[in-house]
C-alpha cells in the first residue's frame, strides 16, 4: 500500500526539481510509473479569446500530434467541452473510454488522446481561479481506478502553482518581447531624429522655413507637397520639433509600403486572436503616436477604403482595434505628404474630397532642388562630412574646380537624395582609382541640362530685340558660372566662343563682367 505522505513529498519535489517545466514533469512521469500506468502527461489551460485549449507542457511515449500546442474547439458543440472540462468540470474525472462521453467531449479528447486511452482529468484551481488541468494517459481502456485518481489528487496544490507559474513567466515573456521591439522601433526613430538637419534653412528653403516656423506651436494638420527626395520627413521632423509634441513620439508611416489587408491592423492595431497570426495584442501607429506626431507619407497612395477608415479617425478622434469591443481616444497630430496631385486625383475620384479638405489645413510646398542651386555647395559639404565618416575616411576630399559649377547647373531630378548618392558614389570611385582626395563629379555635364521639359533661361513672354535675347542669355550663363568668362567651364567655352569675342559682344551689349561688375555690384 502506498504511503501518502512519502508520496506526496517525492512527487513534490519532482515537480519544483527543475525550471524547465517539460524536464520536471518528465521525472514526474516516471515516479508515476512505479504506483500506476501512464504514458503521458500534460498541462493544459483554456484561452477564451482564442477559443482553444493550449497544451503548455506535454511528455510522453509520443510527441503531441498536432501541428501547434493548441486545441480547437468547434463552434457548434465547443461551448459543451469548454464547460465541462473548464469550468463546470469535478476536481478529478476518470475517463477509462473517451466514447462513453459526449460527443462534443469526444472531439476534444481524440484530437488529443488515442482512441483507446484511459485518462484522469484534474482541473488546476489557485485562489478560487481556475487554471487549468492536468491530464495522465496510458494505452488501453478501463485502466485507472478511484485509488489511482486519490493519488494524482494529493498533487493538485504543487500542480496548481506550477501551473500559475508557467502562465506568469508566459506573461513576462511576452512583455519583455513587446518592450524590446518598442526600444528596438525607438532607437531606430531616435537615429533617424539625429541625422535630421536642413541644409539651407537660410537660404534657398527660407520661405519654406518661414512656414514652418509659423504653423509648428500649433496643432493644426499639415500637408508637405513635393518631388520624391526632396526631404519631407526632414521638413515634417522640424515641425514635430517645434511644437509641444516634441518630448513625444514621432512616428512615421510610409503609406504607400502597407498592403492594403494589413492596413487596418498596422494603424490601428489589433487584440489577440484578431486574425490568424494575430498571437498577442499589438498597438497600432495611431495609438504609438498618442500625444505626439505621426506622419502620413505617400497619403496619395492610400486606396479609397483605407481613406474611409482614415477620415473616421481623423474626425471622431479615436480609434478602434481590429478585433476590439471599443473605441480608444488618441490625442495625434496629423503631418501628411505627397508627391503628386492630390486636387487632379480628387476630381478623378481617386482621393476623397472631404479627406482632402482635412488635410490641406496648411499645406507646404518644398521646392525641387533645382529652384535653389545655391544651397548645393552646402550640401555637398555636408555629404562629403557625412559618407567620409561613414566610409573611415580620415582625410576630407577636395573638389577640382569647375566641380560645382557642374553641380549647380544639374537638373537634379532625384533632388537631394540623388545628390547624396552621387556624392557618395564619387567617394567610392575616388578611393577604388587610388586618389581618394580629389572628387571631379566629371558624369555631370551643364550641356545635359538643356532638356525639353526644362523651363528657358530667360521668361520674358513679349517680343522683343535680337540683342535683348542675347543679353539676357549670355546674363543666364554667367550666372550659371559664377561670372566665369574664361578657362575650364567658363562662359566662353560653353557657349563655345573665343574669350575674346563673347567680351566684345559683352562690350558692345552692356554686360558687365570682372571689375565692371564687382563695382557694379
Amino acid at each position: 500500500m502506498t504511503d501518502e505522505n512519502i508520496f506526496f513529498r517525492e512527487a513534490a519535489m519532482l515537480i519544483c526539481s527543475s525550471l524547465n517545466v517539460d524536464a520536471a514533469l518528465k521525472k514526474l512521469m516516471h515516479y508515476l510509473k512505479n504506483h500506476m500506468p501512464v504514458n503521458e502527461l500534460s498541462i493544459g489551460v483554456y484561452d477564451p479569446e482564442m477559443n482553444v485549449s493550449r497544451i503548455l507542457a506535454w511528455v510522453g511515449s509520443r510527441p503531441f500530434k498536432l501541428d501547434t500546442d493548441s486545441v480547437p474547439y468547434s463552434k457548434e458543440g465547443g461551448s459543451l467541452a469548454r464547460k465541462k472540462w473548464v469550468k463546470d468540470a469535478p476536481q478529478i474525472q476518470i475517463i477509462n473510454d473517451i466514447f462513453e462521453e459526449d460527443e462534443d467531449f469526444q472531439e476534444v479528447m481524440l484530437s488529443v488522446f488515442a482512441p483507446d486511452s484511459s485518462i484522469i482529468s484534474m482541473g488546476l484551481e489557485l485562489e478560487s481561479k481556475r487554471l487549468g488541468a492536468f491530464l495522465i494517459c496510458t494505452k488501453g481502456k478501463h485502466q485507472y481506478t478511484d485509488a489511482h485518481a486519490h493519488l494524482i489528487s494529493l498533487l493538485h496544490d504543487p500542480l496548481a502553482i506550477a501551473t500559475s507559474n508557467i502562465l506568469q513567466y508566459n506573461v513576462i515573456t511576452r512583455l519583455r518581447d513587446l518592450v524590446a521591439d518598442e526600444n528596438r522601433y525607438l532607437k531606430k526613430e531616435l537615429k533617424n531624429k539625429s541625422r535630421g538637419k536642413i541644409i539651407g534653412a537660410e537660404f534657398g528653403l527660407k520661405n519654406t522655413m518661414r512656414m514652418v516656423n509659423q504653423v509648428s506651436p500649433l496643432n493644426s494638420p499639415v500637408l508637405l507637397i513635393g518631388e520624391t527626395g526632396v526631404g519631407k520627413e526632414l521638413v515634417a521632423n522640424a515641425i514635430h520639433e517645434g511644437s509641444s509634441r516634441k518630448d513625444q513620439p514621432f512616428i512615421k508611416v510610409n503609406c504607400g509600403a502597407i498592403p492594403e489587408g494589413l492596413i487596418d491592423s498596422e494603424l490601428f492595431g489589433h487584440e489577440k486572436g484578431a486574425f490568424t497570426g494575430a498571437v498577442s495584442q499589438r498597438r497600432g501607429k495611431f495609438e504609438k503616436a498618442h500625444h505626439g506626431t505621426l506622419f502620413l507619407d505617400e497619403i496619395g497612395e492610400l486606396s479609397l477604403n483605407a481613406q474611409v477608415k482614415l477620415l473616421r479617425v481623423l474626425q471622431q478622434q479615436e480609434i478602434e482595434r481590429v478585433g476590439g469591443n471599443g473605441p480608444i481616444r488618441i490625442d495625434v497630430r496629423i503631418i501628411s505628404a505627397t508627391h503628386r496631385n492630390l486636387e487632379e486625383m480628387v476630381t478623378a475620384g481617386k482621393f476623397r474630397e472631404d479627406l482632402w479638405f482635412r488635410l490641406n489645413v496648411f499645406p507646404i510646398l518644398i521646392p525641387p532642388l533645382h529652384q535653389h542651386p545655391e544651397d548645393i555647395p552646402a550640401l555637398v559639404s555636408h555629404y562629403i562630412d557625412k559618407k567620409s565618416m561613414e566610409m573611415n575616411i580620415g582625410r576630407l576630399p577636395k573638389l577640382t574646380p569647375g566641380s560645382m559649377e557642374r553641380l549647380q547647373a544639374y537638373r537634379w531630378p532625384g533632388n537631394v537624395r540623388e545628390l547624396e548618392n552621387l556624392v557618395e558614389r564619387e567617394l567610392i570611385q575616388s578611393r577604388v582609382s587610388g586618389d581618394n582626395q580629389l572628387l571631379e563629379f566629371r558624369n555631370l555635364s551643364a550641356v545635359t541640362l538643356s532638356s525639353a521639359n526644362e523651363r528657358p533661361a530667360f521668361q520674358s513672354q513679349e517680343v522683343t530685340s535680337l540683342d535683348n535675347v542675347i543679353r539676357e542669355y549670355i546674363g543666364y550663363v554667367l550666372m550659371r558660372t559664377q561670372g566665369k568668362v574664361e578657362g575650364p567651364e567658363g562662359a566662353a567655352e560653353l557657349l563655345k566662343v573665343h574669350p575674346s569675342t563673347l567680351r566684345g559682344k559683352m562690350r558692345k551689349l552692356g554686360v558687365a563682367y570682372g571689375k565692371q561688375q564687382a563695382s557694379r555690384a
